[in-house]
């Protein structure tokens, strides 16, 4: 898929160039593409790795998620825990 339009308009507004330009649109667009699953995963691993305790990182990520791009529906604790141990 092609993002010319967003990519000229970031060289146009911004100081990137149309190469830093299009390699930003694509890394947004990969972290909007990020599954709920794979977003609880990755925020739980970087959560944990900054030192926070499972009680304080799923309540992070229960408030984080509803502000995602898209918003998942309402994860219970449990379903959380489920996708980050299996």
């Amino acid at each position: 898929m092609s993002h010319d339009d967003l990519i000229d308009h970031l060289v146009r507004s911004t100081p990137l160039s149309r190469g830093e330009a299009a390699r930003v649109v694509l890394d947004v667009l990969a972290y909007f593409d990020e599954t709920t699953e794979e977003y609880v995963r990755r925020r739980h691993r970087e959560l944990q790795s900054g030192g926070l305790t499972n009680p304080d990182i799923f309540e992070r990520i229960t408030a984080e998620l509803p502000h995602r791009a898209v918003a998942p529906p309402e994860l219970s604790l449990r379903q959380l825990r489920r996708i980050v141990y299996g």
